[in-house]
Formats: C-alpha cells, sequence, structure tokens
C-alpha cells in the first residue's frame, strides 16, 4: 500500500469519526464540562465581588476612623464651639454678656472624665454662695503654695492672666464638654494660652495671690459665663461626679432669665451588676418592675447585663424655693420645679460606710488592693474596670 493510499485512508476515518453524532456518555461529560466551566466563572466573580465588597468595608471603616480623629482633633482646637461659635477671648472671664449668645433651654454635660484638680485631701474651705455685698462663684479647696493644680477635664487654655484684686494668678480652661473652669490665687503657669491639655495634666502651682487671705485653690465651674455650683456636679467628699452625665437647665422666671442648675434626678438609687445578678433580680430587689429598669436606663429585657455596670433603679423629683443670683448679685426668689441630683450607688446594705482611695503618682491596684485588705479582681468589680486599665491621678476608686 502507497503512502498516499494511507494518508487517504486516516483521513477519511477522521472525517467520518467527526462526522458521527455524540454519544450519551459524550454529551452528559460535555454538559458537564460546561456546567464546570459555568460554575467556575461564578465562583471567581463571587470572588472579585467579596473582595471589592471588602476593600469597600475597609475603605469605609478607614473613612469612619479618620473622621473621627478628625472630628476629635477639631475638639481639641475648638473645643465646645456649637455653644460658644467663634468667641475666643483671652482676656475677660466672661466675655458673653456682651454677645448675642443664647443660652439653650437644657444642655447634657459629660463629667465622665473628671480628675480633682488638687493632689492633696480634699478640704473645702469656702463654699459656694453670696459673701456680704458679693457673690462666692466658687468653692474653695485648701492647697499649700507650690502644690500642683491640675485641669479637670481635657480642655484648651483661652486666659492666663494676673487679677491684682480678685483671682491673682488665675487659668481658664474651655472644655469639649460646654464646661469653662476656673483656678484662681495661683503661685505659678505651668501651661499658656492655647495649649491643649488632658484631664489631670498640670496646669499651674497653688498660692495666695490677689484678694485671698491663705493659700487655697479657688475653683469654678462655668458654662457660657454662668457659673454654676461646683458641688452640684462634683462630689467634693469622693472626688468623683455625682453622675457621668449633668444636665443644665435654663428656667425663665416672672419674664427674666434666671439659671436653675439642675441634674436629671432625685434621690436616684443605682446598683452595680455583680455576677449572677439579672434585671429581674434587681427589679424585685428595689421594688420596681424590669420594664421600668429597662426604660430608665436605655435597655431591653434581653440587655447583657455587665460586671459592675450602674443600673439606675429609681427616679423622682421635688419642689424647692430657688434663690437665683443675676448678674448683679441680687436675689431673685420664686418657687420653682427642680430635680437636684443625688447619686446614691447600692451595692450592699453597707455602702453608707464604703472607702474610697484617690489615685497617686506610682499607686497600682495590686498596692491600692494591699493596702486596704482586698483583691484586685474586687476592685475592678467595684469600679466596672479591668486589671489592665490605666489609673488617672486623681481618680477615686471604691476599695469596699
Amino acid at each position: 500500500m502507497s503512502i498516499r493510499t494511507l494518508l487517504f485512508l486516516c483521513g477519511f476515518f477522521f472525517v467520518a469519526s467527526a462526522a458521527t453524532p455524540l454519544t450519551p456518555v459524550k454529551k452528559k461529560v460535555a454538559n458537564r464540562m460546561r456546567q464546570m466551566d459555568t460554575k467556575v466563572t461564578e465562583l471567581m466573580a463571587d470572588r472579585v465581588g467579596f473582595k471589592k465588597e471588602m476593600a469597600a468595608k475597609e475603605l469605609s471603616d478607614l473613612n469612619s476612623k479618620m473622621l473621627e480623629a478628625e472630628l476629635a482633633e477639631e475638639d481639641k482646637m475648638f473645643p465646645a464651639d456649637e455653644l460658644y461659635g467663634s468667641i475666643w477671648d483671652n482676656r475677660w472671664v466672661n466675655p458673653y454678656k456682651k454677645e448675642d449668645l443664647t443660652l439653650p433651654d437644657s444642655f447634657r454635660i459629660d463629667c465622665s472624665t473628671f480628675v480633682l484638680p488638687v493632689t492633696s485631701e480634699v478640704n473645702v474651705t469656702s463654699k459656694y454662695g453670696p459673701r456680704r455685698r458679693r457673690m462666692h462663684r466658687g468653692i474653695d479647696l485648701k492647697v499649700q503654695i507650690g502644690d500642683t493644680i491640675r485641669a479637670a477635664f481635657d480642655g484648651k487654655i483661652r486666659i492666663k492672666n494676673y487679677e491684682r484684686r480678685g483671682y491673682g494668678y488665675y487659668v481658664v480652661v474651655r472644655h469639649p464638654n460646654g464646661l469653662e473652669t476656673i483656678y484662681g490665687h495661683l503661685s505659678h503657669f505651668l501651661v499658656d494660652v492655647n495649649d491643649q491639655v488632658k484631664a489631670g495634666d498640670p496646669i499651674a502651682l497653688g498660692g495666695n495671690t490677689g484678694r485671698s487671705t491663705g493659700s487655697h485653690l479657688h475653683f469654678e465651674t462655668r458654662f457660657l459665663g454662668k457659673d454654676i455650683d461646683p458641688a452640684d456636679i462634683i462630689d467634693f467628699e469622693n472626688g468623683v461626679p455625682h453622675e457621668d452625665l449633668y444636665v443644665f437647665h435654663n428656667v425663665k422666671i416672672n419674664g427674666r432669665n434666671s439659671n436653675v442648675y439642675t441634674s436629671s434626678g432625685d434621690q436616684m438609687v443605682y446598683h452595680r451588676v455583680k455576677s449572677g445578678d439579672t434585671l429581674g433580680a434587681i427589679a424585685r430587689r428595689y421594688g420596681t418592675s424590669v420594664s421600668q429598669l429597662c426604660k430608665l436606663n436605655g435597655l431591653k429585657s434581653t440587655s447583657v447585663l455587665r460586671l459592675g455596670q450602674a443600673i439606675r433603679c429609681s427616679a423622682g423629683s421635688t419642689t424647692r424655693t430657688a434663690s437665683v443670683k443675676n448678674e448683679s448679685g441680687n436675689d431673685e426668689k420664686s418657687t420653682v420645679s427642680s430635680s437636684k441630683k443625688k447619686n446614691i450607688t447600692v451595692e450592699t446594705s453597707s455602702d453608707n460606710n464604703a472607702t474610697y482611695h484617690r489615685i497617686k503618682s506610682g499607686d497600682t491596684l495590686g498596692a491600692i488592693a494591699r493596702k486596704y485588705g482586698t483583691s484586685v479582681g474586687k476592685i475592678c468589680e467595684l469600679n466596672g474596670i479591668s486589671k489592665t486599665t490605666t489609673l488617672r491621678l486623681g481618680r477615686s476608686l471604691r476599695c469596699s
């Protein structure tokens, strides 16, 4: 057989086999291959889509974090600008009388980061209130000349000045929470105007300058220029805020703007969550209902309670006669409805004998626990903190 004949026969058989219809088995295999190709294509598309979604989510999270960081930086640079606007005066304690500022009807002030401005044992030598023919618009805390004075909250230094017949050397700090704090009768400044400070940062040294008869710190809390009794906000005996949130109320009496400074509850009772506590058990203990607890604390009946969490268990209000000072220092008496806050954190029947420790330099949870004959775990439970929590100078820790 010649080579030409052989090639002809091979070509014939190849064409014949190609023209032969696919068997059912071959069709099934071909369909399976097409399905697999489609599946692979879909999986690849899903993978690409998933990667795009993940990238978009990461970008969104990054943008959110960047936005939060920018807002936090703005808060530091322009504290409470939503209240004070562009008013940033480095000369006058209360420049707002001349400005067209409208006091809000009410405003919630975050006091949770408060740090005592003094590092020594707290001794209130003069309270807020009228003094003969003048108004004492703050409280006096005993300090020695040269004692460190600290910022009560995060903020920015608005004034660093001297007033011979009043504050002496004094500092005014504006805070993002809306308050301004004043520190008077200082001996030395540790900050400059426009410096940003953190709660607990040293800002000055105690002294006896200005209208003063002995070394002390004159401490004021103001909101849009209106003085608030610091003791309404801070429990100076224990060195902590009465509550994390303080509510400022602006009330009109007889057509005049009178400022009644109140918080949001009277004789409020709190329960500190311990291991095994449930909303039902807490409700039964304080003679209330689960729904009422949820309403007071913004919870759901299914909410998980955290160890150390403070649960508000009751609230009420009273009516009292308020003597409100106007700018000239005169009394404006009227009966107003108020809800003067008094925090009571209830944990056991012996809460009235609770012991507190104010953080000093070098303190650790272990050292504090040994000092008060307790454990680090117990201190963490009582204060709602963890073993790794950073202790702030001036903070009060409950130890029993």
